[in-house]
């Protein structure tokens, strides 16, 4: 076999690597998530965590390589709130005063879940999964509260205090991306959202208001 012969066999099966591997990065991306809940014996009680939200969103990096693969899509997640997730049925929720101090529990069971909004194509299992590398592994699709968890909390005189039960997650800024052509240039938008992303750690958020 000529060294010209055997150049041309090489980069054929370069080409078709190359191929192959795009198309398993696509088809890895689109695979259905297992968003099985935390159950009441995985959460992790924990109570009013003081300045727990974030006043900003906190940038992302994205998730292009710089490697240029051909057409794929992928979900982008551009910034994150660490936000107290409220579970709002009844027995999860209390006001008390002015003044004194607040003595509450969890007198109702329930689930905290995933919430998803956008436009465009998208997949909740897609963005939870994201969100479970990029942010947090405890991050979960629900999450079971189940009553108890006694709480107390002293409140300021001559103002009312509140105590809302919840799950100690995430607000985050989504997108799905695929790429053009060759996959170098810019991507194009097929959907962008945000999403609210419980986790395994609840608790009670406390505040207070004038009335």
């Amino acid at each position: 076999m000529s060294m010209t012969s055997r150049r041309a066999l090489t980069s054929a099966a370069a080409a078709l690597l190359l191929c192959l591997t795009a198309a398993g990065t696509a088809a890895a991306e689109e695979q259905p998530v297992d968003d099985t809940a935390a159950s009441a014996d995985q959460t992790t009680e924990i109570n009013d965590r003081q300045g727990w939200e974030d006043e900003t969103d906190q940038p992302l990096p994205d998730g292009l390589s710089g490697v240029c693969s051909g057409p794929q899509t992928w979900y982008e997640l551009s910034s994150k709130k660490a936000y107290h997730v409220p579970s709002w049925w009844n027995g999860t929720k209390y006001k008390d005063g002015p003044g004194g101090t607040m003595s509450v529990s969890v007198t109702k069971s329930g689930t905290i879940s995933l919430e998803v909004s956008g436009s465009g194509e998208w997949s909740a299992g897609a963005i939870l999964a994201k969100a479970k590398t990029t942010i947090s592994v405890k991050v979960a699709g629900s999450v079971s509260v189940t009553t108890g968890h006694t709480y107390s909390h002293d409140i300021s005189r001559n103002r009312y205090g509140h105590l809302q039960y919840g799950s100690w997650g995430y607000k985050v800024n989504w997108k799905k991306l695929q790429s053009v052509g060759s996959g170098c240039g810019a991507p194009r938008e097929l959907g962008h959202g945000t999403a609210i992303l419980p986790t395994s750690e609840t608790g009670w958020k406390y505040w207070e208001t004038a009335s």
